[in-house]
């Protein structure tokens, strides 16, 4: 199911992981064990394709059968088939129901939360009351066993054999939630799950079939209990096709709709700027000001809310949410989360906005006709807000001593917005022209979106820091 090559594993510049070998069998249940930063969470996250290898590669079996790159050290990767996975720090959302988060977990896995089935399961984890209240109202205890029940749902509830990956679940877990989490591994197992668990939790150990103790960046292995009674776990759900990106588009859309943070957080530093910029013109006569002030003036507004980090990198960040999230898309993860996370709304109305604000329809000849063609360099910011939502991840998911200085890569974006000031320059003198020789507004807008682009191409595609 899982079969881990030779593998090392490096981080923050010290050896973690060197030289590991591991298969992970259909129908076992495996602990891994070890004290205290021995590196059972990298074993696990690295077996999940969270994390970059220094050498060898992290390979599982596909839905066709063959054993396929999951991750290598050369920076190949695969989209991971279906995975239940259990992070040490949830990797949920705050603003998340409940209801919504199994959901999420059983879609990215290829299931659809069907009921009866999903009443049944929630309230056999005590959480069925629970289920229209966001995950930041819940108790630590009941936060922790949605987190495991979200991890061991897309295999429970699955007649195809899954991988399941925990990190310590039994972690503030009551005694009734210990004995479930037992009874469903060892259900898992007899099913032909395969199930691996890093654990101090010696009734997780005992009910486990081997024993792999990390220390001193190696495994050694011995002889699990395989204690525990397996419980009677749900009817599986009907396969539907997998869909995490869909899931990922979706989940972003439910969070900024509850609470839009990425639309109010951007869209306030606009508007000052357009306030400004308007107290700055009432007092100029606008016969002697070239164009290139004002064309700056009428789209600085919509560039600054193309460049503000959204507000999807704080809710990426929450918990490890994003790594979570990492491990259910795999290579196309930090591409998908620059576009969701792009201002595609706000430069459009916000560009129009400050041309109505700021210009006076006497003071050009052309003004209608750029009327009718602004929305060119507006749609242009759009390309600046997926270059720059790009950067910003890019920059989140470096260590913080290179971070500071990775995120100067900002400033490479006031080159596209130069050569938007000039394309509107040239179009409220000349008029909008489609020519493509230097100095046409077409040439200009082409160039900045192209700017654009490599920057978003370059922050997407840099290997993993």
């Amino acid at each position: 199911m899982l079969q881990v090559s030779d593998i090392a594993v490096d981080r923050g510049g010290r050896a973690v992981l060197r030289e590991v070998d591991f298969d992970l069998m259909s129908g076992e249940v495996v602990a891994l064990t070890g004290e205290n930063g021995s590196g059972k969470t990298t074993m696990l996250e690295a077996c999940a394709g969270i994390l970059p290898l220094s050498e060898g590669s992290v390979n599982r079996l596909s839905e066709s059968g063959k054993m396929q790159i999951l991750r290598d050290h050369e920076g190949r990767r695969n989209q991971p088939p279906p995975t239940g996975l259990t992070l040490q720090r949830d990797g949920i959302c705050g603003e998340e129901t409940v209801e919504e988060r199994l959901e999420v977990s059983l879609s990215v896995a290829g299931r659809s939360m069907l009921e009866p089935t999903a009443t049944d399961v929630l309230r056999l984890w005590s959480l069925e009351h629970r289920r229209a209240d966001r995950v930041a109202q819940l108790s630590g205890g009941q936060r922790r066993r949605l987190a495991v029940l979200c991890g061991l749902a897309p295999a429970a509830l699955s007649a195809e054999p899954t991988v399941i990956l925990l990190d310590e679940p039994s972690e503030g877990l009551d005694r009734a939630g210990k004995e479930l989490l037992i009874g469903w591994m060892r259900a898992l197992a007899e099913d032909g799950h395969s199930v691996m668990v890093a654990t101090h939790d010696q009734a997780v150990i005992d009910c486990s079939d081997r024993v792999m103790e990390v220390g001193s960046g190696t495994l050694r292995e011995s002889e699990g209990k395989s204690e525990g009674i397996a419980s009677v776990l749900p009817e599986p759900l009907p396969p539907v096709p997998q869909s995490t990106h869909r899931a990922l588009v979706r989940w972003a859309i439910k969070m900024e709709t509850r609470n839009p943070l990425d639309t109010i957080g951007r869209a306030a530093p606009a508007l000052v700027a357009l306030l400004l910029s308007y107290a700055l013109v009432g007092e100029v006569d606008m016969t002697h000001v070239g164009s290139d002030m004002v064309a700056a003036l009428v789209l600085a507004p919509a560039f600054i809310t193309a460049v503000i980090s959204p507000a999807l990198i704080r809710r990426l960040a929450e918990e490890r949410c994003g790594a979570w999230w990492v491990a259910m898309i795999g290579p196309s993860a930090r591409h998908t989360y620059s576009l969701i996370g792009a201002s595609i709304i706000l430069p459009l109305p916000i560009t129009y906005l400050a041309w109505a604000v700021l210009v006076d329809p006497s003071d050009f000849v052309s003004h209608s006709e750029v009327t009718r063609w602004l929305w060119l360099p507006a749609l242009v910011i759009i390309d600046i807000a997926a270059a720059a939502a790009a950067l910003h991840l890019l920059v989140a998911d470096l260590r913080r001593a290179s971070a500071a200085a990775a995120s100067l890569l900002l400033l490479v974006l006031v080159w596209p917005f130069l050569q938007l000031t000039d394309a509107l320059s040239l179009m409220m003198t000349d008029g909008m022209s489609f020519g493509l020789g230097m100095g046409d507004p077409l040439t200009s807008c082409i160039i900045a979106s192209v700017i654009s682009a490599s920057v978003w191409a370059v922050a997407v595609f840099l290997p993993d820091a």
